[in-house]
C-alpha cells in the first residue's frame, strides 16, 4: 500500500505567499530590531543609509524559493498523515493534521538547527527563542494552509 497525494499548485503558492508576508511582519514590524540586535546587524538607516536594493530583492527572492519548498514537502507531510490517502479509513478534522505537521517539522528539523547555532556558532539563547518561535508559527501558518486545502 502506498500513498495517494495529490499536490495542488494553488496551495503551495498559497502557504508560500502566506509565509513570505508573515516573514515580513515578524522580521520587520513585529521583532526587526531586536532580530537585527541578536543577529549582530548594525543597521541605521540614518547612519548607513538605505540597504542594498539588489541585495535586499535577492534575500527576498530566496526566501521565497525556500517558502514554496517548504509549502511544497508540507503538501506531503501532512496529507501522509490522513488515513483516507492510504485507503484507511476517514479522516479526522483538517486542522489536526496542519498541527500535527507543523509541530514534528519543526520539533525534527527546525529545533536542532537553531540547538547548532547555539552549540557552534555561540549564537544567545534568546536568539534561539526568537527564531525558534518564528519557525514554529510559519510553520503553522504554512501547514494549516496546506491541510486547509485539502479539506
Amino acid at each position: 500500500m502506498h500513498p495517494e497525494i495529490h499536490v495542488s499548485c494553488l496551495s503551495v503558492l498559497t502557504a508560500a505567499v502566506a509565509s513570505f508576508f508573515f516573514s515580513f511582519l515578524w522580521h520587520g514590524p513585529l521583532f526587526g530590531k531586536k532580530w537585527a540586535g541578536l543577529m549582530g546587524f548594525a543597521f541605521d538607516p540614518e547612519t548607513c543609509g538605505k540597504p542594498n536594493q539588489k541585495m535586499m530583492f535577492r534575500g527576498m527572492a530566496l526566501s521565497l524559493v525556500g517558502a514554496v519548498l517548504t509549502a511544497f514537502v508540507l503538501v506531503h507531510s501532512t496529507n501522509a498523515w490522513r488515513p483516507s490517502v492510504w485507503g484507511a479509513g476517514t479522516d479526522s478534522p483538517w486542522y489536526i493534521y496542519g498541527f500535527f505537521s507543523g509541530f514534528f517539522t519543526w520539533l525534527g528539523f527546525y529545533v536542532p538547527a537553531q540547538l547548532n547555532t547555539v552549540a557552534w556558532e555561540k549564537r544567545k539563547w534568546e536568539l534561539f527563542c526568537l527564531n525558534s518561535a518564528f519557525h514554529f508559527l510559519n510553520l503553522q501558518i504554512m501547514a494549516m494552509v496546506v491541510a486547509g486545502c485539502y479539506s
